[in-house]
C-alpha cells in the first residue's frame, strides 16, 4: 500500500502525520509552531510607515505597506510547511498528501505548492483541526484516505 502524509495546519501551528495505509491510524511526524502569528503588530514591525512627497505640490503622506506584518508571518509559515512536505516528496517518503487547514491558511498553502507536490495532493479539507488529538483528527477524516 501507499504511505500518506497528512498536514493539519493553521497560521499559528501545524502537525505533520503519516498513515501507512488509507484506512490506518495516524502517526505524528513533526510539530510546528509559529508564535509570531500571535504577536502584536507593534512587536512585528520596527517603526512607523515611511513618508513620501506627493507627485504634485508640497504635501506628504505615509506610504502604505503591501503586506501587513501578520500576513507576512502567515506567508512565511506557509512556505516553511510546504518546504518541509516538499523535502519529504523529494526523499520519496510518501505517495500521497492530504492537507487539512483553516480556510484562509489553506489558500496560502495552496499558493506555495509546486506542480509536482500538487499532483500528489489527494484531499484538501478546509477545517481547522489543529487542536484535536491524533485519534480525534483521524475520526474526522474520511475512513479511506
Amino acid at each position: 500500500m501507499s504511505k500518506i502524509w497528512i498536514l493539519s495546519a493553521n497560521s499559528g501551528n501545524a502537525k505533520l502525520f503519516s498513515a501507512d495505509t488509507p484506512i490506518g491510524p495516524l502517526t505524528e511526524i513533526e510539530t510546528f509552531d509559529n508564535p509570531d502569528a500571535r504577536a502584536k503588530k507593534s512587536d512585528l514591525s520596527s517603526d512607523r510607515a515611511g513618508r513620501s512627497f506627493d507627485s504634485y505640490g508640497e504635501g506628504r503622506h505615509a506610504m502604505e505597506v503591501e503586506v501587513n506584518p501578520h500576513e507576512h508571518e502567515q506567508i512565511r509559515f506557509a512556505k516553511l510547511l510546504v518546504d518541509r512536505v516538499e523535502q519529504g516528496r523529494l526523499k520519496n517518503k510518501f505517495d500521497r498528501v492530504v492537507i487539512v487547514a483553516a480556510p484562509a491558511f489553506l489558500g496560502l498553502l495552496r499558493t506555495n505548492l509546486s506542480p509536482a507536490l500538487s499532483s500528489l495532493l489527494s484531499l484538501e479539507i478546509d477545517k481547522d483541526y489543529t487542536a484535536l488529538k491524533t485519534d480525534e483528527l483521524r475520526s474526522r477524516l474520511p475512513e479511506r484516505l
